[in-house]
């Protein structure tokens, strides 16, 4: 493998670039479904192409596609200007295209060279050399950046971002000319983004083309050299440049104006708080928050990962013993989270797969998970008033498809989401905290979630929200908490910030006299 460079200025200035992936009119139909419906998509050898669209639009389909794991019913592939149809994924990787999927596919229980060679060990006489794979594993790592990784780490032992570089190291190995990146910023903190994009820009200056997919539109400006946009299994524009405005983007994705993302605000209740909290601190974690909601009321809360936010909420919630300080909604005091559900208070959690959903269970017995008691009938689950109520539920958030006995596992991230929170509707929520409610949404259903989140205030519920991605924060809430390293050091009306001014209370180490709350 050819060394790693850059340009001083950080973006990669590789060779003459030209194409190496073509598709033309590309078709792929399942049972009932058309989830390619004509695909035309074109990369060039050394830039990073971004490929936009909702959850649905046929990106998963197309990537499978290219690796390997479906194959096309209809139209022209052309990699490197030879048709192309790999007739599994270990053909594509020998072919140079690699794919580095949103749920990383590498075996915890191996180490990291095991990983990075699996299926191609280095052999001699039928026998695998493991210090050769090792040797080699290191070699890949220093390239990309990453020294610090031993070859002999378990997978599981590393955090996400170490699992990700992996997956590079495993891409490199195979001395691959395209890697499919699959959400790779979703669970990655600031400055894991950073180096990430780093090394993004090393192999592009080396000739290797990177398709990015992303929902985050801020990573595909400073990304990105070219964008296609799918929308039902169509590409709706293709070879955009990166710095096309949001609003054309956002149009081709969903066929909606971008106006319609955030709806208009109505004013908050006046009234008596309803959530208070009070000098409330976790040894390591965060210390002396103190905050409110009142009801109808949305506040958001803008911080880095790592900032505490999340691990504020899910002691507010009784999920996290505080040090110190006090939760109180409606005048009761929280010491758990039985206490909270019982006094109407629900959590939405940023991990909704692991920590809120039975994903092999229907949809309908993970909207009453907490109002299972209401449905017993002489020691009897009344399923039919399950399913009643988990269906009109799901009519009010218009849940797609509207069908409560499927398992939760086989909807969108968007649709997940809207399970989740219709599970609190159904409990007569008063509170409801959400922690980055539209991680790995695509746009469309994050417009649907932010006007659910906005009829619940309306109809009077108090929201307290977190999230990664300031302009949600500014467009959502009512009022905004800035947190850094465990500390509120700001607190304002939305309207009296913007995004440059947030970013610069997250990430700056100095704040003006006067600033802190």
């Amino acid at each position: 493998m050819s060394e790693l460079t850059s340009d001083p200025a950080g973006r990669a200035e590789g060779p003459q670039r030209r194409p190496v992936l073509r598709l033309t009119d590309v078709v792929k139909t399942f049972p009932g479904v058309r989830a390619l419906d004509g695909v035309h998509l074109e990369v060039e050898a050394g830039e990073v192409h971004c490929l936009l669209g909702q959850n649905g639009a046929g990106k998963s389909t197309l990537i499978k596609t290219l690796a390997g794991v479906h194959h096309a019913d209809s139209g022209e592939i052309l990699w490197q200007g030879e048709p192309f149809a790999p007739a599994n994924p270990q053909a594509a990787m020998r072919a140079g295209i690699a794919t580095i999927y949103q749920e990383l596919d590498l075996v915890d229980e191996l180490s990291v060279a095991e990983n990075v060679f699996l299926g191609h060990e280095p052999s001699r006489f039928g026998f695998t050399r493991r210090r050769s794979a090792a040797a080699e594993t290191r070699t890949i790592m220093t390239k990309l950046g990453h020294p610090e990784i031993p070859p002999r780490r378990l997978i599981k032992d590393l955090p996400a971002a170490g699992k990700q570089i992996v997956s590079m190291a495993r891409a490199l190995s195979h001395d691959a000319k395209l890697i499919v990146m699959d959400e790779p910023s979703a669970v990655l903190a600031h400055d894991e983004v950073a180096n990430l994009f780093r090394i993004i820009r090393e192999l592009t200056a080396n000739g290797i083309a990177v398709v990015y997919i992303s929902h985050r539109l801020a990573e595909i400006r400073e990304i990105g050299d070219r964008v296609t946009v799918l929308k039902d299994g169509r590409t709706t524009a293709a070879n955009l440049p990166a710095s096309t405005p949001t609003r054309e983007l956002v149009g081709n994705m969903t066929g909606r104006p971008f106006e319609y993302v955030f709806p208009p605000r109505v004013a908050a209740d006046e009234s008596e708080p309803l959530l208070t909290v009070d000098n409330l601190s976790r040894a390591g974690e965060f210390a002396d928050v103190s905050l409110t909601v009142r009801p109808g009321e949305i506040v958001g809360i803008a911080g880095l990962v790592g900032s505490g936010r999340s691990e504020l909420l899910e002691t507010i919630f009784g999920a996290r013993n505080p040090d110190r300080g006090t939760v109180t909604l409606h005048g009761h005091q929280i010491t758990g989270v039985g206490k909270a559900v019982k006094h109407g208070m629900g959590m939405a959690p940023e991990e909704r797969k692991s920590q809120a959903l039975l994903l092999d269970e229907p949809v309908y017995k993970n909207m009453t998970l907490a109002s299972f008691a209401g449905f017993a009938r002489a020691g009897f689950t009344a399923a039919r008033d399950e399913r009643a109520a988990a269906l009109r539920t799901a009519d009010s958030l218009e849940l797609r498809p509207r069908d409560v006995e499927r398992p939760a596992r086989t909807l969108s991230g968007g649709n997940q989401q809207k399970v989740v929170v219709g599970r609190w509707l159904l409990g007569h929520t008063r509170l409801l905290l959400l922690d980055e409610p539209t991680r790995g949404v695509d746009v469309g259903a994050r417009a649907e979630l932010y006007q659910v989140i906005h009829d619940l205030a309306a109809d009077g519920v108090g929201v307290l929200l977190v999230s990664s991605e300031v302009p949600e924060v500014l467009g959502l809430a009512d009022r905004v908490l800035v947190m850094r390293e465990g500390r509120m050091i700001r607190e304002a009306p939305a309207g009296e910030l913007d995004e440059d001014a947030v970013l610069d209370l997250v990430m700056a180490g100095s704040l003006m006299e006067g600033e802190a709350a």
